[in-house]
């Protein structure tokens, strides 16, 4: 089953399938280590929704809700 990443809720996970946007956002996105088959799972999100934290490769990210709905991803 393929979600966005923005509609996880915090304990959730995937494996990241896609990622889309324009290229600079691509590749920002690409760079942080959200690429094909990695792992991320939803930590935190803020009281208001934006932004939400996700462990990715051992790591804390914190993405915008519209940045996150640019990656797509398989239920773990």
């Amino acid at each position: 089953m393929m979600k966005r990443l923005s509609d996880l809720k915090p304990g959730e996970s995937g494996t990241v399938c896609k990622v889309e946007g324009d290229k600079v956002i691509r590749r920002r996105m690409l760079d942080m280590g959200l690429v094909n088959g990695a792992e991320v799972l939803v930590k935190r999100v803020a009281p208001l929704g934006d932004p939400i934290e996700f462990i990715v490769r051992g790591y804390s990210l914190s993405l915008r809700k519209s940045e996150a709905y640019t990656i797509h991803v398989e239920i773990v």
